[in-house]
């Protein structure tokens, strides 16, 4: 009885030693130690929610998390969209009967060929490219993103960031 006693003391020991020191995530992610897709100082006091995701893209791009740093790119390139027409009052351009938003093959189409906007020749060649690698990620079964492939649409993916948030008014 006594050595089972002294084994179960040493397990939980082991286990305790071995085990990691935070079990819990915490409530909002952390800031990546660098910022090798998106400079945060791009998206720095815009909106909590655009931080966020430019974060994850950086982690995940630090951590080699190739296929979710892709797909958050993805997903920034889809919010900016959606925020210009906000901004300029034109959400019915890109929702459908039941005020669903497109999916954002059409969103692409939509904003390149919407005079309002105004997009430059640089985001209108960058918005297919970004979105081609985020769907291969999200939703290729055999496929998984290299960093060589963040590193091809990097450039694009600053220049399509920029210009949409200068095109939304979240920068000025």
């Amino acid at each position: 009885m006594l050595d089972r006693l002294k084994s179960a003391v040493a397990l939980a020991k082991k286990l305790k030693d071995d085990a990691p020191r935070n079990f819990v995530a915490p409530p909002v992610g952390s800031r990546p130690s660098n910022e090798y897709v998106l400079p945060f100082s791009m998206v720095k006091d815009t909106r909590t929610y655009i931080e966020r995701v430019a974060n994850q893209v950086n982690g995940c791009y630090e951590k080699g998390w190739f296929d979710g740093c892709a797909v958050m790119m993805r997903r920034m390139v889809e919010t900016l969209i959606i925020e210009c027409y906000e901004h300029h009052k034109l959400t019915a351009k890109i929702q459908d009967a039941n005020g669903n938003y497109y999916g954002l093959d059409d969103l692409i189409n939509k904003i390149i060929a919407e005079p309002v906007m105004n997009l430059t020749k640089g985001s209108k060649n960058g918005l297919p490219k970004i979105k081609k690698l985020g769907d291969l990620s999200a939703h290729g079964r055999r496929f998984n993103a290299r960093p060589t492939q963040i590193e091809e649409v990097r450039l694009d993916f600053h220049v399509v960031v920029e210009e949409l948030l200068y095109v939304s008014h979240i920068r000025k």
